[in-house]
C-alpha cells in the first residue's frame, strides 16, 4: 500500500485523495485551513457550479490554455462521471441555462460534504491546520513531507507519492498564496507567470462610472487589441450575456469569460452591443416607429423603450444629439450614427483586477513537464500536480471545476496505483 500525501483540501485536492484511496493508497490529506473546500464554498456565488453538461468533446472548446494537456484527464472521468459521483453520493444535481450544473439545494456546503463523507468513509486521514513547509525528494523521487500542525514543531513524514492541489493565487483569503509553484520551483520545475484570470475588467471612461451598480442582460461584446501592420483587426473575443457596471469598469459572467482572453500589459477597446438582436436596419427601423409614434417629443424623451432610464442619459451624451430636439428634427445621419453607437458602444480596458477578485488564475506549473496521461512529474518521479496550481484555465460555466475534478482523479489513481 503506497504511502500517498496530497496536499490542499480544495475540488482536486479532496477528488485526488478520494480517487487515490480507492486505488489502495494510504493517503494523508494537508490543509492549512480549518475545514475543506472554501473555495469552493464560495464558487457560483454560493452556489457551486459544479460542472457543465455539455458534450465532453466540446469542453475542449472553452478550455483557454493547453486544453489538449486535458485530453487523457477529462475523457477518463468526464462531465459525466462527476455528476454520477455526486449523484450516488446523495447529491442531487440539476442542468440550468447554458448547461450549467449545480446542486438542486442551490448550497455549495452540499458539494462539499458529500466529499468529505466520501473521503471519510474511505478511511483518508485529514490534517487542518496543516503548513506544508517543503517537499523533499532524493535521487530524482519524492522522499518526504515537512509540516507542522497549529504551534506543533515541524514533522518530517516519509511519503513514496505526493499529490501538490494547491491551488493558484486567486481568493488568498481561501488558502491559494502560491505555496504550490514555490514547491515545484524548488524541485526543478518551470512555473508559467501568473495573472488573474474570470476576473472584472477596469475601464478609463468615465460614463462607465456614471453607471456603477446597472446590470445589462442580453447584450453582447467584442474585445479588440491594436496590432500594428496586421491589416484588419478580429476580436479575440466574441460572447452574450449579462454584465454589469462598477465603480471601476465592467463586470459580470459575460465580461468574466472576456477577462480570460485579455492580454495582460496592452490597451484593449470593448464594444458593447447593447441589441445584438436586431440588425442595424432594423434597429434604425425600430427607432424610426418609436420618432414616428410621437414626432414632437425631445429626443432625450423618446428612448425610454431602447434603454434602461439610468442609461438614457449616457446614451444622449455619447450620440452627440442636442437633447432638447424635438425627434421630427433628428437628421438621417444622425438616427445612422445614433444605430452604429447602440451596436457598437466603445470603452477602452487598461487591466483587470487584481487576484483577490479573480476566480481563476491563469499561468502556473507548466504542462511541459508533466506527463499528461497521470499527472506525474517528468522531472520528479512520485511528484503529482492537479487542479489551478497547473498552467490550465478555463471559461465559465462550470469547466474549471470540471478541470479540477478530472486531474484529481486521474492523479489521485496514478499516484495510489502506479
Amino acid at each position: 500500500m503506497k504511502k500517498v500525501a496530497v496536499i490542499g483540501c480544495g475540488a482536486a485536492g479532496m477528488m485526488a485523495a478520494l480517487s487515490a484511496a480507492k486505488s489502495g493508497g494510504s493517503v494523508t490529506v494537508f490543509e492549512k485551513n480549518d475545514k475543506p473546500g472554501k473555495k469552493i464554498y464560495i464558487t457560483g456565488k454560493g452556489r457551486c457550479n459544479v460542472t457543465n453538461a455539455c458534450d465532453v468533446a466540446d469542453y475542449f472548446d472553452h478550455v483557454r490554455r493547453n486544453p489538449r494537456f486535458l485530453y487523457s484527464a477529462v475523457y477518463s472521468f468526464d462531465n459525466r462521471a462527476v455528476m454520477d459521483f455526486f449523484e450516488n453520493n446523495g447529491c442531487r444535481l440539476k442542468v440550468e441555462r447554458g448547461e450549467r450544473v449545480f446542486p438542486v439545494s442551490d448550497h455549495s456546503s452540499d458539494i462539499i460534504k458529500t466529499l468529505f463523507n466520501a473521503l471519510k468513509k474511505a478511511g483518508v486521514n485529514i490534517l487542518f491546520g496543516a503548513k506544508v513547509h517543503s517537499v523533499e525528494a532524493s535521487m530524482g523521487r519524492v522522499s518526504e513531507v515537512v509540516y507542522s500542525v497549529g504551534n506543533d514543531p515541524m514533522t518530517r513524514e516519509e511519503f513514496e507519492s505526493v499529490i501538490i492541489c494547491t491551488g493558484g493565487l486567486s481568493y488568498s483569503s481561501t488558502g491559494s498564496t502560491g505555496d504550490g509553484y514555490r514547491f515545484a520551483r524548488d524541485l526543478g520545475h518551470s512555473v508559467v507567470k501568473a495573472y488573474p484570470s474570470l476576473v472584472p475588467l477596469v475601464t478609463t471612461d468615465e460614463w462607465v462610472f456614471d453607471l456603477q451598480g446597472l446590470s445589462l442582460k442580453n447584450v453582447s461584446v467584442k474585445l479588440f487589441f491594436d496590432r500594428e501592420g496586421k491589416g484588419r483587426i478580429k476580436p479575440v473575443y466574441e460572447g452574450f450575456g449579462e454584465m454589469l457596471f462598477t465603480h471601476f469598469g465592467v463586470s459580470g459572467p459575460l465580461i468574466l469569460t472576456a477577462s480570460s482572453y485579455y492580454e495582460a500589459g496592452k490597451q484593449g477597446r470593448l464594444l458593447l452591443d447593447l441589441k445584438p438582436a436586431l440588425s442595424p436596419e432594423q434597429l434604425d427601423k425600430r427607432i424610426l416607429r418609436d420618432f414616428d409614434d410621437a414626432p414632437n417629443k425631445q429626443f432625450k424623451n423618446a428612448l425610454g423603450g431602447l434603454f434602461p432610464v439610468r442609461l438614457i442619459p449616457v446614451m444622449i451624451k455619447l450620440s452627440g444629439i442636442d437633447p432638447e430636439k424635438s425627434v421630427n428634427n433628428v437628421t438621417r445621419q444622425e438616427r445612422l450614427s445614433f444605430v452604429s453607437l447602440i451596436k457598437s458602444v466603445p470603452m477602452t480596458v487598461t487591466g483587470t483586477r487584481d487576484f483577490a477578485e479573480a476566480i481563476i488564475t491563469r499561468g502556473g506549473v507548466s504542462v511541459k513537464e508533466i506527463d499528461p496521461s497521470t499527472m506525474e512529474s517528468k522531472i520528479i518521479k512520485g511528484l503529482f500536480f492537479a487542479g489551478e496550481v497547473i498552467d490550465i484555465d478555463t471559461e465559465t460555466g462550470g469547466f474549471n471545476l470540471q478541470a479540477a475534478w478530472s486531474t484529481g482523479h486521474l492523479a489521485g489513481e496514478c499516484a495510489a496505483g502506479g
